[in-house]
């Protein structure tokens, strides 16, 4: 079992193009996975609705962050020729395959944090 796992690291490691890597760069940010939940949750939602949701989040990087999901396929952009624009997002049938797999990690870390927050306290290195 040992070499099966060493086997797939070294095929990750070597591939300067790793499927993992190339992903992670893309929903490994602050807000990817929150907006692929959100437009789970909701649907097909407007830009400002989105920003409502979130928070906290600048209007440039919310726009900034969906437009990398939408290079990699993962959420759809319409744009309604109306006065003012009416622009709308919801998911790709691409990142509904990714979905289960987001909620997973989401129900772990949620499961989880409080372990890993007495974790980085015990370590020295967490500060609030």
């Amino acid at each position: 079992m040992d070499n099966l796992k060493e086997a797939n690291f070294e095929k990750h490691l070597s591939n300067e193009k790793c499927p993992a890597k190339q992903i992670l760069s893309t929903i490994g940010d602050k807000w990817s996975i929150l907006i692929l939940i959100l437009l789970d949750t909701k649907g097909t939602i407007r830009f400002n609705e989105l920003a409502k949701y979130l928070g906290d989040i600048s209007s440039k990087v919310l726009s900034q962050t969906l437009k990398s999901l939408e290079n990699d396929g993962l959420v759809n952009r319409t744009v309604y020729p109306e006065v003012p624009p009416r622009v709308e997002y919801n998911l790709t049938e691409l990142s509904k395959t990714l979905l289960p797999h987001i909620l997973s990690l989401s129900d772990w870390a949620l499961e989880n944090m409080d372990e890993i927050y007495r974790n980085r306290v015990n370590s020295g290195n967490y500060s609030e």
